[in-house]
C-alpha cells in the first residue's frame, strides 16, 4: 500500500481534524454505493479506509512516523541492536584470521582452545550476546545475566509481558451516539476514562483503548488495554432500522384533510414537517440527516410515519363530524 499521507493527500504535519476531513471527502467520493459502475472506486475506498486506520489512530500514527509499523499497520522487525538481525549484519558477528571477534557472537566463547563443540553453549552465548547479557558462557536465565538488572534473555522475556486488560459496559442513549462529545466510563477498579464514541458505533460493539489497562508487571513490559462494550439504550420515541431511525407522529384530522405543518421531535430538537392536503394515515416522510452516524462520518435519515388522530371532545370539528354522521342517508 502507498504511504497513508499520500493516499489521503495530507502532509505529515496535518492535524487530526484535517486528516478526518480528507478521509471523509475521499470516502464520499469513492464509496461503492455511489460508484457501482466504477471498478476502481472500491479499491480507492478501501485504500483510503486503510490509510485512515493508521493516521486516524493517534498511537498508530506515532508508530508509523517512528517506522515501527508499515503502511498496512504491520509491525516492522526492529532487530536486536547494532549487530542484530535488524542492522543488516549477521547476529553471530565475524572473526578475523587472528581469531579476534569483530562483534556479535563468538563461537569460541570462553571454553578455551581445547573445548569441544557444545550446541547448548553456543545458544547460551548467542542469547547473552544478542540480548545484551553479561556473557561468560552462562545459560539464559542463570547467574548474573538472568535478572532484570543484568539484562539478557530474562529482560527480553519480561519486556514481552503485558498488564491485564480491564473491561466495562457503557450504556449510551441515541443522543449520545450522534453527539460530538466525550462520555465517561467507570471500571470496576475505580478507574474513570472519558471516551468519544466512534462514528457508526453499534450496539454490542467493543472499543479497545490501548495502554489504559492494568500496569505492566515489570518495568520493561506494556500496560494492558481497556475494553469498553457499548450498550445502546432503548428510546421512548425512536426505533433503530440499520443506521436510519423510525418514529410515528400524530396527524390531526384537520391537517390530514387540509394540509399544514406538524411538529416532529428529532435527536437534536423539534422541527416542522410540511403535510400536503389529503395525507393518509400510514404515509412515511423522510427527514434527511436526522438518523444515526455512519462509519464514514455522515448521518442517515429519520423516517416519520403519520398516524391520524381524531379530534378531541372540545374540538368543534368533532361536533360537526358527529352531526353529519348522525344524519340519515338520503333516499335514492
Amino acid at each position: 500500500m502507498r504511504d497513508p499521507y499520500s493516499v489521503l493527500g495530507v502532509s505529515k504535519s496535518a492535524s487530526e481534524k484535517e486528516i478526518k476531513s480528507a478521509f471523509r471527502k475521499l470516502a464520499k467520493k469513492y464509496h461503492p454505493d455511489a460508484n457501482s459502475n466504477d471498478k476502481t472506486a472500491a479499491t480507492r475506498f478501501n485504500e483510503a479506509n486503510q490509510a485512515y486506520e493508521i493516521l486516524g489512530d493517534k498511537e498508530k500514527r506515532s508508530q508509523f512516523d517512528r517506522g515501527e509499523i508499515d503502511a498496512e499497520g504491520k509491525q516492522k522487525f526492529q532487530g536486536f541492536g547494532g549487530g542484530g538481525f535488524g542492522g543488516g549484519s549477521s547476529p553471530f558477528g565475524s572473526r578475523t584470521r587472528s581469531g579476534a571477534s569483530t562483534g556479535g557472537f563468538d563461537f569460541s566463547s570462553s571454553r578455551g582452545a581445547g573445548s569441544q563443540f557444545d550446541a547448548e553453549s553456543i545458544f547460551s552465548d548467542f542469547f547473552s550476546s544478542a540480548f545484551g547479557g553479561s556473557g561468560g558462557g552462562r545459560r539464559p536465565g542463570a547467574g548474573a545475566g538472568a535478572g532484570p538488572a543484568g539484562g539478557g534473555f530474562s529482560a527480553a522475556r519480561e519486556a514481552s509481558r503485558k498488564g491485564a486488560d480491564i473491561e466495562a459496559t457503557l450504556s449510551v442513549t441515541l443522543e449520545d451516539v450522534v453527539a460530538d462529545r466525550k462520555i465517561e466510563v467507570e471500571f470496576s477498579s475505580g478507574k474513570r476514562l472519558a471516551i468519544k464514541l466512534p462514528d457508526g458505533v453499534e450496539d454490542g460493539q467493543t472499543i479497545r483503548l490501548r495502554g489504559q489497562g492494568q500496569p505492566a508487571p515489570g518495568p520493561h513490559g506494556q500496560a494492558g488495554d481497556a475494553l469498553v462494550r457499548i450498550k445502546i439504550l432503548p428510546h421512548d420515541r425512536f426505533r433503530i432500522d440499520g443506521r436510519d431511525l423510525r418514529a410515528d407522529v400524530p396527524l390531526p384530522l384537520r391537517t390530514a384533510v387540509a394540509g399544514g405543518k406538524v411538529a416532529v421531535e428529532t435527536l437534536e430538537g423539534r422541527v416542522n414537517l410540511t403535510i400536503p392536503a389529503g395525507t393518509d394515515s400510514g404515509r412515511t416522510f423522510r427527514l434527511k440527516g436526522k438518523g444515526l452516524t455512519t462509519k464514514i462520518g455522515t448521518r442517515n435519515d429519520l423516517l416519520v410515519t403519520t398516524r391520524i388522530a381524531l379530534p378531541g371532545k372540545d374540538d368543534p370539528l368533532r361536533a360537526i363530524l358527529e352531526r353529519e354522521l348522525s344524519k340519515e342517508p338520503m333516499a335514492e
